[in-house]
């Protein structure tokens, strides 16, 4: 098989366009380093130009060695060709310590600049936190929206990423930031599938002229923050079989439609090549209706990633 060409978009505040298919790079349990490493020359080798990591993953440093070892092996000729996200960890979400978690995310990445820079979580956690669910409310707390963006502002202006968004931000989280920022954000990264397809946020972000990018595009079967009710939806399920597809390429086709970027995240091969072709074909006016009709269920809550506090009860209710 050749290499698939994947489409870029503009977007944003972003100095530079984004492949509208990226590879994420979380993992559970989190695989070795060369296990992920390998995954990403493979990716990079089927068409792959987007990687998404975070600090919090743990997959900077393997991904950066990729990086280095596919400029070496020619798999791409210079590192512009690749479009790099990383995200800021809720420890370091203190308006002082963002520089110094950018340069750190950069030093593992082996990267002079990241093309997009967000915020992982509306919140900022504690220094006493070593694990997730947090064990005490007193250790989660609001983050300082203006401080926090101006300091990722700088990191922008200092030419360290290309461009700065934020991610599982809602519509008021949004409307908050927005209203002191000097440059807004390029991308809100936010789960969505056929099974939760944010329509409200996709409407308000689309008006004010932010990108989204969606994350658990096929429901993150097998992790401990998703299940199977993308993969086994019958109606997605007879629309492949309908189309000779999978259900995870109608499901990433749709998302597609629907004018978002799209992370996914396969280390198997053939898979990875399947989420890649979805550009030479296209759902039918049924197929969209019929997936617009399906029953909505969010599938990461706060309240069981941080822990069943006021403040992640809070922010699993806005919208």
């Amino acid at each position: 098989m050749g290499v698939t060409q994947v489409p870029e978009i503009s977007v944003g505040s972003c100095d530079r366009t984004m492949p509208v298919i990226g590879m994420g790079t979380a993992a559970y349990p989190t695989p070795d380093p060369d296990t992920t490493k390998a995954a990403i020359l493979e990716a990079i080798g089927a068409g792959y130009r987007h990687f998404d990591t975070a600090f919090a993953y743990g997959s900077e440093k393997p991904l950066g060695e990729a990086i280095a070892e596919a400029l070496r092996l020619g798999l791409v000729k210079s590192r512009d060709e690749l479009f790099i996200t990383t995200k800021l960890w809720s420890s370091f979400a203190e308006k002082d310590m963002i520089l110094p978690a950018m340069k750190m995310s950069l030093s593992n990445l082996r990267l002079e600049y990241v093309d997009m820079f967000l915020i992982h979580w509306p919140v900022r956690l504690s220094k006493e936190v070593k694990k997730l669910p947090a064990e005490k409310r007193e250790y989660i707390l609001p983050l300082d929206m203006k401080s926090v963006w101006e300091a990722m502002e700088e990191c922008k202006n200092l030419g360290l990423t290309k461009g700065i968004g934020v991610s599982n931000f809602s519509c008021k989280k949004m409307e908050e930031l927005l209203a002191t920022a000097k440059i807004p954000p390029a991308v809100n990264q936010v789960e969505m599938n056929p099974i939760w397809q944010q329509k409200q946020l996709r409407e308000y972000c689309n008006a004010k002229g932010i990108h989204i990018t969606a994350y658990s595009p096929l429901g993150a079967n097998n992790t401990k923050w998703g299940d199977n009710r993308v993969m086994e939806c019958d109606v997605l399920g007879e629309i492949a079989k309908a189309r000779g597809k999978t259900p995870a390429q109608v499901s990433l086709r749709w998302l597609y439609e629907q004018g978002v970027s799209i992370v996914t995240k396969s280390f198997n091969k053939q898979r990875m090549r399947e989420n890649l072709d979805i550009f030479s074909w296209s759902l039918t006016e049924e197929d969209s209706e019929r997936i617009a009709q399906l029953p909505q269920k969010k599938g990461v809550l706060f309240a069981d990633v941080i822990g069943p506090y006021d403040i992640s009860l809070e922010l699993d209710a806005e919208i």
